[in-house]
């Protein structure tokens, strides 16, 4: 029985895990290029259950095995095994704002901050006092120049991300877009923001087929799903309360077995 509080009490935390993913994720709903959340849950090894008063060896073809029969398996619960990003395309929404810039496909904008180069998918952008396309947060975004150098909002981008201006058609910059090996091992920094380790591999600039279509006037919103989030906080909620009150029915049958105990030891 001792066990079963165990088996509840794990259950219990891997779905408060994933009702923190999914709180984040609704959270982010109005989050330009937000990428939602998944927690993935894996059960511990099953333990299988053999008649006690037949052990013993008996020999095979391919060597030896027990002779105790499995009478049936034991789960002993569930943890967490990875929260990972999902960067499923968002859909696009048109802002007519010459600073906002989104793509399609895979890749990110790099972002220079006080931590060195981050990532992001968020095309949200402003022109900061000295005249550097930033984010909303205040970090530069990068060209393949370094900083973006735009006086005022009169430029244009075209599909390959070229930032050119609308007085003489010359050629600012162009974006600095990258991709990496393994994007779903990115981790989140904060304020939309990513950054790479040694699973997600290196940042390497997008070229060529790699490189997605840039629209201008248009934000990549969130690609989270109001309803479908919902529907997964219902279910998590419901998993929560079954694994409660298996602990509490444990306790209970605990409480009744020592108190019996108790008596029968007077």
């Amino acid at each position: 029985m001792i066990r079963g509080w165990y088996t509840g009490a794990s259950g219990m935390n891997a779905q408060q895990n994933r009702l923190d993913a999914i709180s984040n994720n609704l959270a982010n709903v109005d989050t330009a290029g937000y990428k939602r959340d998944i927690t993935v849950s894996k059960s511990f090894p099953e333990l299988l259950l053999r008649r006690k008063n037949l052990d013993g060896v008996y020999e095979t073809p391919f060597g030896s095995a027990e002779a105790a029969p499995v009478i049936g398996k034991l789960g002993l619960g569930i943890e967490t095994n990875e929260n990972y990003t999902d960067f499923a395309q968002g859909s696009f929404r048109q802002t007519d704002q010459n600073t906002d810039v989104a793509f399609g496909g895979k890749g990110f904008f790099s972002v220079q901050t006080p931590l060195g180069e981050r990532y992001t998918r968020d095309g949200n952008f402003i022109i900061g006092k000295e005249g550097i396309l930033e984010t909303k947060d205040g970090y530069p975004v990068l060209g393949e120049k370094g900083f973006i150098h735009v006086e005022n909002d009169k430029f244009t981008v075209n599909e390959d991300g070229i930032i050119s201006s609308q007085e003489d058609s010359e050629i600012i910059d162009r974006f600095k877009v990258v991709r990496f090996d393994n994007e779903r091992y990115l981790k989140k920094m904060g304020n939309n923001l990513y950054s790479a380790n040694d699973i997600s591999g290196s940042a390497h600039i997008a070229e060529g087929s790699e490189r997605p279509r840039f629209l201008q006037g248009y934000m990549e919103t969130s690609n989270v799903n109001v309803v479908n989030e919902m529907v997964q906080m219902i279910e998590v909620n419901r998993a929560y309360e079954a694994n409660q009150k298996t602990i509490t029915s444990e306790d209970s049958m605990m409480g009744t077995l020592w108190s019996k105990t108790a008596v029968y030891n007077r």
